[in-house]
């Protein structure tokens, strides 16, 4: 069982790519050492059928040793996550 805390540092660590290797890890709860669409989250389910390169309903280490750093939005940048004078 793994926590949203848990899985956001996997997925995001300041733009950097992340571990795929922890991103099984912690994904993976069959523990079958590949993630479905259903044990995914946010630009991983996003993205799947992208990153699933084979075709097989499955992320593997391989094709998650090859997908592109997922892109997001600085954080800080912008008005986001505080209300502005309560407008």
């Amino acid at each position: 069982m793994c926590s949203t805390s848990t899985v956001d540092k996997a997925t995001s660590r300041n733009g950097e790519r992340p571990d795929p290797a922890t991103i099984i890890q912690q994904m993976d709860t069959n523990e079958d050492g590949k993630l479905s669409k259903d044990e995914v989250q946010g630009p991983l389910k996003n993205d799947f059928d992208k990153l699933d390169t084979d075709s097989d309903g499955f992320l593997s280490l391989e094709e998650l040793k090859n997908a592109p750093v997922p892109e997001r939005p600085a954080r800080g940048s912008g008005q986001g996550g505080r209300l502005n004078g309560g407008r």
